[in-house]
């Protein structure tokens, strides 16, 4: 690994994993051979894994000194109600139990939706029920970081405001920012240049703290959008976003942390963002 203030790598498997070892083991060594050193376990449809996996999974990123998270299930809503409320909880939790036993440190989710409620309504109810989750997680002595994740569009829970009143109101809970999501979230091709990202910045230490801006846990791609917001991820120089702007706003503010890319050439477009920044910034 080099002294970038980043570690890039990919939210789900390479294209290029190998059918042997395959799954996560050969994702994580695959990875490695790239010099890519994070990895996101898609475990997004469900959590079926076994505790022997986990820890071949902890073993072969300590082995590879690869850092991993989880996405959890998409089909999480801190504002479902109180019928779907705890097959919801039961997901996150889940992700966080097993995520822990694989050795990841953090829990990528989407908060969910508004159902048409007036944000402002909706922020009480998810804070209470994420801090319940986290008092949960700490008394089971997991420490993982619970992270709510900025999302594409408007009508979803997780705009860049809510993210941070989540986290500022719980320890243990931090943002991932998805700037693609925050460009497409927009829907008119705002949010794409550096002041904007510096203004986004500011918010988030003004929020959390300068110290939070040195654990960022960023998802990256390009992004087909439409006035209402996210439509589809697409390879970064297939899209309109500012990539150069972006990691001159992080380089600006001294960010460190994570990048990991989502779009459909994964580690590709990966490698195309670490070479980008090491142009830029040696």
């Amino acid at each position: 690994m080099d002294n970038s203030p980043f570690l890039f790598g990919t939210v789900g498997a390479p294209l290029s994993t190998p059918k042997k070892p395959g799954g996560s083991v050969g994702a994580i060594q695959t990875l490695a051979s790239l010099g890519l050193y994070a990895f996101e376990l898609g475990w997004v449809q469900s959590v079926r894994v076994t505790e022997e996996t986990c820890f071949a999974i902890k073993k072969t990123a300590s082995e590879y000194s690869v850092h991993l998270s989880v996405h959890a299930p998409y089909f999480i809503n801190l504002n479902a109600n109180a019928e779907e409320w705890p097959k919801s909880r039961k997901r996150l939790m889940d992700a966080a139990h097993y995520g822990y036993l694989a050795g990841a440190t953090d829990i990528i989710f989407h908060p969910g939706s508004y159902f048409n409620v007036d944000p402002d309504q909706v922020i009480p109810l998810v804070v209470s029920r994420l801090r319940e989750c986290v008092r949960e997680l700490r008394v089971d002595g997991n420490p993982v970081t619970l992270r709510p994740e900025t999302m594409g569009k408007k009508s979803m829970l997780g705009s860049l405001e809510d993210t941070l009143t989540m986290s500022a109101e719980i320890d243990g809970v931090e943002p991932c920012l998805d700037f693609a999501h925050l460009h497409a979230r927009a829907g008119d091709g705002t949010m794409n240049t550096k002041e904007e990202w510096l203004e986004v910045l500011e918010k988030y230490e003004k929020s959390l703290g300068k110290e939070a801006l040195s654990r960022l846990h960023i998802h990256m791609s390009g992004i087909e959008y439409s006035e209402k917001g996210e439509r589809n991820h697409l390879k970064i120089s297939d899209s309109d976003f500012n990539l150069v702007d972006l990691f001159e706003a992080l380089h600006e503010a001294g960010a460190r942390g994570r990048i990991v890319c989502e779009s459909p050439v994964l580690e590709e477009d990966a490698l195309y963002m670490m070479e980008k920044w090491h142009i830029l910034f040696g």
